[in-house]
């Protein structure tokens, strides 16, 4: 029986970097983790043993760190690009590069009407993503938002669904909306202010959520990533996933009470998923 390698990739899934930019008194700060894979010539490693081609994990990392010094990784979609770089151009067997980076978000403290210089408060959710495919021929790039925790009272209902004989839900006009966005964009080729459309499509997303007159989470879904395609042309697509979350009313005729959509209770399970990919004609 004859066998072959068919594919393999390496490299460290877990890269924790912790970047302080000192301009005086007032610091920056910029705490990612980075995933990286290679891809390329490896085979003799598989079947024979041999080595020399594989970067250890170990060195791949001390690079993340080395470049960290020498370049800004603000913002973390050029950070990527320079790792990238320094990767193919010193490893003839590497043909391939991913880098997958999840952010942790940090707000300055606020001291009355000003910010503080150097102390700061996590947002423990939410992440800024981005994720780099980089071959000798080019670099695919994609940036991203994941686990935003969203949530409205009004403009939201859901009726005029399939029934059959099981289905036991009501329809309604006025519910609780809320969920657990995730979101990935990828930018066509040129020069990207990639800080500034980050935070303007995490603003777009937030208003469009807010102000859409929702009949469903799949129309909110598509109204969602339709504004931001109309708004930010760098963009090629987006993707978003929903994981919606219910409140249901509590009943309160019990104790003589009505309960005017007021009083709630979360559901955690189950939950539901809802996603959807929106490209732009080119």
């Amino acid at each position: 029986m004859r066998v072959r390698l068919e594919h393999s990739k390496y490299g460290p899934t877990a890269v924790r970097l912790l970047r302080v930019s000192r301009k005086g008194n007032r610091h920056d700060i910029k705490e990612a983790t980075l995933g990286i894979e290679f891809e390329g010539d490896f085979e003799s490693a598989h079947t024979s043993g041999d080595n020399s081609k594989i970067l250890p994990a170990d060195t791949i990392r001390n690079t993340v760190y080395v470049l960290a010094k020498q370049y800004s990784p603000e913002p973390i979609e050029e950070f990527s690009a320079h790792l990238i770089e320094h990767f193919l151009t010193y490893n003839a067997q590497v043909s391939h590069i991913r880098i997958e980076t999840k952010e942790q978000l940090w707000d300055r403290i606020r001291m009355g009407a000003k910010s503080h210089d150097n102390a700061f408060a996590r947002n423990v959710a939410e992440q800024r993503t981005s994720l780099l495919i980089g071959t000798r021929n080019g670099v695919e790039i994609w940036a991203g938002v994941n686990d935003l925790v969203i949530l409205k009272s009004a403009k939201s209902a859901f009726g005029g669904f399939l029934r059959d004989p099981y289905t036991t839900l009501k329809e309604t006009s006025d519910r609780v909306f809320a969920a657990t966005l995730s979101a990935s964009w990828r930018y066509l080729a040129g020069e990207i202010a990639y800080s500034a459309i980050w935070h303007g499509v995490r603003q777009s997303l937030l208003e469009s959520f807010a102000e859409h007159e929702s009949r469903s989470p799949q129309q909110t879904l598509y109204a969602m990533a339709d504004a931001v395609l109309r708004n930010f042309e760098p963009l090629a697509e987006i993707r978003l996933s929903m994981s919606v979350h219910d409140y249901d009313p509590v009943d309160l005729s019990p104790f003589g009470m009505q309960n005017a959509n007021e009083i709630f209770v979360p559901s955690s399970e189950p939950e539901s998923i809802v996603e959807a990919t929106v490209r732009r004609d080119i």
